[in-house]
C-alpha cells in the first residue's frame, strides 16, 4: 500500500461552478424576499439565476424583471446582500454583485408576443380553439 490518501467521495454530480451558482441564487432568493417585506420596491423582483465569476470576484445575479425602482432597490441594498452571502457560505471571496434581466425571460417574452400576433393575425383561429371554420 502506497502513502497516498485516497478520497472515497466520488466525483461530484455538477462541477463546482454549478454548485456555487445554485447556492448563491438560493441565498439571494431568500433574502431578497426578506427584504421585500420592507421594501415595496423589491416585491414582484425573482432571481432566476446567478453567473460567477471564476475567480469568484463578480457575479450577475439574473431577474426574472427589473423595474427602475427594483433596479435602484438593488443598487441600494447591494452589499447588504454581499454580507448575507458572505455570512452564509465560507468562500475564498464574497462576489461583487451585479443585477441584470435574464436574456432567456425577455426572448420567452418575445416568441409569446409573436405567437399571440400570428393567432390574431389568423382568421381560422376566431371562432376560437378546438373549432373548424366554416
Amino acid at each position: 500500500m502506497s502513502g497516498r490518501r485516497h478520497d472515497n467521495r466520488g466525483a461530484a454530480p455538477y462541477p463546482r461552478s454549478l454548485r456555487v451558482n445554485q447556492v448563491l441564487r438560493q441565498i439571494l432568493a431568500e433574502e431578497l424576499e426578506r427584504l421585500a417585506d420592507a421594501d415595496e420596491r423589491l416585491r414582484l423582483v425573482t432571481v432566476t439565476s446567478v453567473d460567477t465569476a471564476p475567480d469568484l470576484r463578480h457575479a450577475t445575479v439574473y431577474m426574472s424583471s427589473l423595474s427602475d425602482d427594483a433596479s435602484a432597490a438593488l443598487a441600494e441594498r447591494r452589499v447588504q446582500l454581499q454580507r448575507a452571502m458572505g455570512r452564509q457560505v465560507r468562500m475564498k471571496r464574497t462576489p461583487t454583485l451585479e443585477f441584470s434581466v435574464d436574456p432567456a425571460v425577455v426572448s420567452g417574452s418575445r416568441v409569446e408576443d409573436v405567437l399571440r400576433r400570428i393567432r390574431l393575425d389568423d382568421p381560422s383561429d376566431l371562432d376560437g380553439p378546438g373549432t373548424t371554420p366554416k
